[in-house]
C-alpha cells in the first residue's frame, strides 16, 4: 500500500533446519537480487495476513508466523519511503512454487552464511543486512506484538 509516498511492506524469513529461504526477484526495480518473500500491504489488510498471503504467492508454501525481528524504516531504490514490518515463519503446509515472471530462482541458506552475500546481489542491502544480522543474533521480538485484526 503507497499512501503519501510511504510504502507498507512485509517481509517473511521462512526459516527451517537453521536455514533461511531467500529468493531472487525479477521485477524491473529488482532485477537478479536476493530478498525475503515480500511484498506490500493491501488496502485494508491486516499486516499478519498480509505476510502469510505474500509468502504463499511468491513460495506456495503456507506458514505459521512465529517472531519479528522489528519494523524498519527506509528509502527504497525508487525513492520511496519504506516501512517495512519483518517476520520468521515456519512452514505448516504447501510446495516451493514460484510465480517466475517475478521471482526466478530461491535457494536455502544457513542463517550463519548470510553475512556472505553481497550488497550488489541484495535488494535494499542496507536492510536487508540489519534482519539479517537480527536473524543471526536471534534479536526477535514475540509474534503477540501484532494483533490480527478482528472482523
Amino acid at each position: 500500500m503507497t499512501q503519501n509516498g510511504i510504502v507498507l511492506v512485509v517481509s517473511v524469513s521462512i526459516i527451517q533446519n537453521n536455514e533461511v529461504l531467500i529468493i531472487k526477484e525479477n521485477k524491473s526495480t529488482a532485477r537478479n537480487k536476493w530478498n525475503f518473500p515480500s511484498g506490500r500491504i493491501e488496502q485494508g489488510e491486516d499486516i499478519l495476513v498480509a505476510a502469510r498471503r505474500e509468502v504463499k504467492e511468491e513460495t506456495g508454501f503456507d506458514v505459521k508466523l512465529v517472531k519479528s525481528t522489528g519494523v524498519y524504516n527506509f528509502t527504497s531504490n525508487t525513492n520511496h519511503q519504506v516501512v517495512l514490518f519483518h517476520f520468521i515463519a515456519e512452514i505448516t503446509g504447501g510446495s516451493l512454487t514460484m510465480d517466475e515472471t517475478e521471482i526466478i530462482d530461491s535457494k536455502w541458506i544457513a542463517l550463519n552464511e548470510l553475512n556472505e552475500l553481497e550488497n550488489e546481489e541484495l535488494r535494499d542491502a542496507t536492510v536487508i543486512k540489519q534482519i539479517m544480522d537480527a536473524l543471526i543474533n536471534q534479536r526477535t521480538y514475540p509474534i503477540t506484538f501484532f494483533r490480527e485484526q478482528l472482523i
